[in-house]
């Protein structure tokens, strides 16, 4: 076989004069091509392939805003975290969704605040549907909210882990498992591999920088007197105001804080979260809080 292979060879290849090949040695550079026969074959015809996106989806038509009719009063867009084909956590104890636990806190939440007569206050969602992360922050920014808060519900491996905490934005974690918290939830934009959310680069970072750095300071200040308020009704973590890089934290002019009211994971946390009683709790912490809070900002204002 091998011997057919070099007649082959030899009666396909042009013979090349002996005293070319001696030339070619002693040649400054030695063109392989030419010495061996061979020709550079010319380019071979191009394709392009064109694949249609559609149109870009509509924007969402915006909740209705609910409260005094009164605009010069701050406004409070609440986030109840996941919904429809995403049910985020799951408790052991019963099957009871996330989905669910927060739509029934936001509302809660929402009838409190509204029962002051101080401020107005909107749903992202008032049902089980889905929304895409930034769709979320979205509808704050053009209600143009005072105070975006997302409300969650954790969970975790263990059934010891306990008590709420208070998010807001840093792209630096403050410890691992809230950056493996963040990835988990930003992952709620992912469906089949194809991220529902991603957006085009035309987003300049040099307009975050400068317009995020009061409104990240508005959050924390926010998150800290949250825990403060809501810690007589509430069961919180020792460290509860903690940081990490959620998609839905990252409205550049919108202090927004996310509240992960607890652990459905754990038994106390699930009957604390799904009793009438408990959610009445985590809506009264937040209402204080949210009163609190802007009664300091029409004062730092001269309203």
């Amino acid at each position: 076989m091998g011997l057919l292979f070099l007649l082959s060879a030899t009666l396909l290849t042009p013979p090349v004069p002996a005293g070319e090949i001696a030339r070619a040695a002693h040649a400054p550079r030695l063109d392989l091509r030419r010495v061996a026969g061979f020709r550079a074959k010319p380019p071979g015809k191009r394709y392009s392939v064109t694949v249609p996106i559609g149109k870009p989806r509509p924007a969402l038509p915006l909740p209705r805003i609910e409260g005094p009719k009164d605009a010069r009063l701050p406004l409070v867009v609440i986030d109840p975290g996941h919904g429809g084909h995403d049910p985020g956590a799951i408790s052991p104890y019963g099957g009871r969704r996330e989905k669910d636990v927060t739509l029934a806190l936001a509302r809660a939440i929402r009838d409190q605040l509204v029962a002051t007569g101080r401020v107005r206050v909107a749903l992202t969602r008032a049902d089980d549907r889905y929304l895409v992360l930034e769709e979320r922050y979205g509808i704050a920014r053009r209600l143009k909210a005072d105070l975006f808060l997302s409300i969650h519900a954790d969970s975790a491996e263990s059934d010891e882990a306990h008590g709420a905490s208070v998010f807001t934005l840093s792209e630096v974690a403050s410890d691992r498992e809230a950056a493996k918290l963040a990835a988990r939830e930003n992952k709620a934009n992912i469906i089949n591999g194809v991220d529902l959310g991603a957006h085009s680069g035309a987003v300049s970072s040099i307009l975050l920088d400068l317009t995020q750095r009061e409104t990240m300071s508005v959050a924390s200040d926010f998150a800290r007197l949250l825990q403060r308020e809501a810690a007589d009704e509430v069961p919180f973590r020792s460290d509860a105001h903690r940081f990490a890089s959620f998609v839905v934290l990252k409205a550049p002019d919108t202090p927004s804080v996310l509240f992960e009211t607890g652990f459905l994971s754990n038994k106390e946390d699930a009957d604390f979260l799904t009793s009438k009683a408990g959610q009445q709790k985590v809506a009264r912490g937040v209402r204080e809080a949210v009163q609190i809070h802007f009664a300091r900002r029409i004062a730092a204002e001269g309203r």
